[in-house]
């Protein structure tokens, strides 16, 4: 039976640049995609977010360029909460699967596996 499950993942970029944001933002969805198994006819939804500090492209971009064109995209900016992780993008992926959510594989890549030290989106 389908359930949905909350994928999450998180990324940094060195710079505020369109360049840099879609090439994280293509290395962290595919590496969810990779370790999840993940078809996207079976995304139900996406949501990224940014740190304030980033602002130079739209994250979901990054979904379009790698075919995701028929999944729903939203952006929007995190909270900004004192000594929060710079340059940051989140990711939520609700996923359509089979999986339970002890199977579901969260991706933290560069400085965004800083976040599972403070205790914050812990698998």
């Amino acid at each position: 039976m389908f359930k949905v499950r909350g994928v999450r993942g998180a990324t940094t970029v060195a710079i505020n640049s369109k360049t840099e944001i879609l090439d994280a933002t293509k290395e962290l969805l595919q590496k969810l995609k990779e370790l999840n198994s993940i078809d996207t006819s079976d995304i139900a939804a996406v949501f990224f977010t940014t740190t304030r500090d980033i602002n130079a492209e739209f994250p979901a971009v990054a979904a379009r360029h790698i075919g995701w064109t028929q999944v729903a995209l939203m952006c929007g900016h995190e909270m900004d909460v004192p000594d929060a992780q710079p340059r940051c993008i989140r990711v939520l992926v609700l996923l359509n699967t089979e999986k339970s959510q002890s199977d579901i594989q969260n991706v933290y890549l560069r400085e965004a596996v800083n976040l599972r030290s403070r205790g914050i989106n812990d698998n």
